[in-house]
């Protein structure tokens, strides 16, 4: 069922140490990349957060000031305080007020600024590293959970920390001020506002807790839907012509509801949250107000100081509301930040994955010819490549030709410990020579052809390319010298001429040409709108299937590599051009170590060696005429006969 594999991150929970050190990596990326831009908003939201108590901490003393210029009897003269003396503070309040809109802006602005660049940089890591990752990874995952990761992933955590954990600094910034504030201003009644937000806090923690696990289950079940649109997507003509459509829409309502539920579950309780914080807010505001007046009433008759006002309870009537409300935003942001964090683990679980490993040592330089026939390196291209072998112990490093022979000894090979996929496997591709592997799908021809490159490291056994130890030749320039045709086409957004030219970055306009004329792709090229500059969409989708093959075949003759390996490449191309390509292929293969792959068996029948292989065996070996004359298992796939 399609969408069904999913990638091993799926359905794993975020431990507490895998959360800590996400929150730290983020610290870092923050800090490290935009120092300026991150402390100065720290330091704009604390001057936000103590600027949004002013004016409550003014109206309590403006309150006591009147209160005093009335028990005066509106002798100004003989009061401390004046009309006068109180607008002048209003207007340094005023004052401040505006410091701390600029300072909210501030702090908003740069945080924007702080997120989307870390958000960039994040992405630009995992991008990078991605690059750097083996074939195996790619094997195990969908590309729909790996994009889940380059967006929802990433865009959580961007507003995360746009919005949520700005939010959050300024609401605790606030709580510890207000405290601050009202211990300073009267501590009886500070002592009273803690004790009757307790009930708020436990609340607050108890639905952010529920709603926060549901949330981080709605980010995995995101990334299920996601992968599985995207799966579908792209098989849409399989779809279609499998009449798969009421299934594949049954599999989607299965992952879409899953998402339903969690997402649910998660708003049902976020969005209860401020609301119940509101309603025990207001009900504090009665019970604050009502021991107030009970508290202001009847201190002169204690035998302690209580030092309460009027102006006093007025403040602290409102400081009780600046001292509930962030709880309950706090609470609420914790939300979105167990999303974030869920996500910034399946982030750095990416970017975590072990790189290729690549101890390789010798590589591939260009070279020409010495007086005695032996290799000398040069910087400009000669057409003629030679293995660099560098040496440890001091003496001078060595060149050899590059030949294009290939060495399999007893290699034994198993994508999971355990399961062994090739058995024993021994084979001699020598220089110039074609190579054909046939046998049914799953027998392990492709298997053979990605441990040349690779891709695979064996388990037992080895290989040899020109009497080197492949894994002593460093990976990148093993893979330059080995031209590949595969049978999924894979083409890029851009022009004709820069897909082919993807097979060597240098090339000339006039060696594209040519290598398309090899190819047989000139006549449908030039037949194109632009020609050789028109430009490819959708992976090539403007083009037929056997159009896009004979690209491939171009951008691989370009490369000019020493050895080929032909993965059902002429699979998607019809008899006509099959043959046309066909003699392309024996002038490119002319003098180079080729590997095929067939179904086809007509297209191999001029290979120097063809080895049936079966389970992952090599089972026959000989030529076209040597096997049919053994009427064994080649006689029966090429016949359809039993011998």
């Amino acid at each position: 069922m399609p969408g069904a594999r999913m990638g091993k991150s799926d359905g794993k929970r975020a431990n507490p140490k895998d959360v800590i050190k996400s929150v730290k990596r983020i610290f870092v990326y923050a800090t490290k990349y935009f120092p300026v831009e991150f402390y100065l908003s720290i330091l704009c939201i604390i001057i936000s957060g103590v600027a949004s108590i002013v004016p409550t901490l003014f109206v309590g003393v403006a309150v006591d000031q009147l209160d005093d210029i009335l028990s005066n009897n509106l002798a100004q003269t003989t009061s401390v305080y004046s009309l006068g003396y109180i607008g002048a503070e209003a207007g340094v309040v005023a004052a401040i007020v505006f410091v701390g809109l600029c300072a909210n802006y501030f702090y908003n602005f740069l945080m924007s600024r702080v997120a989307q660049g870390v958000q960039k940089k994040i992405r630009d890591d995992l991008f990078n590293h991605m690059q750097d990752l083996p074939l195996s990874y790619f094997d195990s995952r969908t590309r729909g959970d790996i994009m889940s990761v380059y967006t929802n992933d990433v865009d959580t955590l961007r507003e995360a920390m746009s919005r949520s954990w700005p939010m959050i600094v300024s609401g605790v910034v606030t709580i510890v001020v207000v405290i601050i504030a009202m211990f300073v201003y009267n501590w009886l009644m500070a002592i009273i506002v803690i004790l009757i937000t307790i009930p708020t806090m436990y609340i607050s923690k108890v639905l952010s807790g529920k709603s926060g696990r549901y949330f981080v289950n709605q980010q995995m079940a995101l990334a299920k839907t996601n992968g599985y649109v995207e799966e579908l997507t792209n098989g849409q003509r399989v779809v279609k012509v499998f009449n798969y459509e009421e299934r594949a829409e049954r599999g989607f309502d299965a992952v879409n509801d899953e998402l339903y539920i969690q997402s649910t579950k998660a708003n049902r309780y976020a969005n209860i949250l401020m609301p119940i914080v509101n309603q025990i807010g207001n009900l504090q505001y009665v019970i604050l107000a009502m021991v107030g007046a009970f508290i202001y009433t009847n201190q002169d008759n204690w035998s302690i100081s209580i030092g309460l006002t009027l102006g006093t309870i007025i403040s602290f009537l409102s400081l009780s509301k600046s001292f509930t409300q962030p709880i309950g935003q706090v609470a609420q942001q914790v939300n979105s930040i167990a999303m974030a964090l869920a996500g910034a683990v399946r982030i750095f679980d990416l970017i975590d994955q072990p790189s290729e490993v690549d101890d390789g040592y010798v590589e591939l330089c260009n070279a020409k010819e010495g007086p005695s026939g032996e290799p000398i390196e040069v910087n400009e291209r000669t057409g003629k490549w030679a293995w660099k072998h560098p040496h440890k112990d001091g003496t001078p490093t060595s060149y050899t030709w590059l030949k294009g022979k290939i060495d399999f000894y007893d290699v034994d090979f198993s994508y999971v410990p355990g399961k062994t996929v090739l058995h024993d496997i021994t084979l001699y591709a020598e220089p110039g020579q074609k190579v054909a592997f046939v046998g049914p799908t799953g027998a392990g021809k492709t298997t053979i052809t990605n441990l040349i490159n690779r891709f695979y490291d064996i388990e037992d056994g080895k290989i040899r390319y020109d009497d080197i130890n492949i894994n002593k030749i460093k990976k990148q320039d093993l893979r330059r010298s080995l031209g590949m045709v595969l049978q999924d086409t894979e083409l890029f957004t851009g022009t004709v001429k820069e897909n082919i030219r993807y097979g060597r970055l240098d090339a000339s306009d006039e060696e594209v040409v040519a290598a398309a004329k090899l190819a047989n792709a000139d006549s449908f090229i030039s037949k194109l709108p632009k020609g050789y500059d028109t430009m490819l969409e959708k992976a090539g989708e403007n083009l037929s299937q056997g159009q896009r093959q004979l690209l491939s075949i171009a951008r691989a003759a370009i490369a000019n590599p020493p050895v080929m390996i032909l993965d059902e490449a002429t699979s998607s191309i019809d008899s006509r051009t099959e043959k046309l390509v066909q003699e392309g292929m024996d002038a490119i293969m002319k003098g180079r170590t080729v590997f095929v792959i067939a179904h086809r068996l007509s297209t191999v029948k001029n290979s120097d060696v063809i080895m049936v292989i079966s389970d992952g065996r090599i089972i026959e070996r000989g030529s076209h005429d040597e096997l049919l004359s053994k009427k064994g298992v080649y006689y029966q796939l090429y016949t359809g006969k039993k011998a």
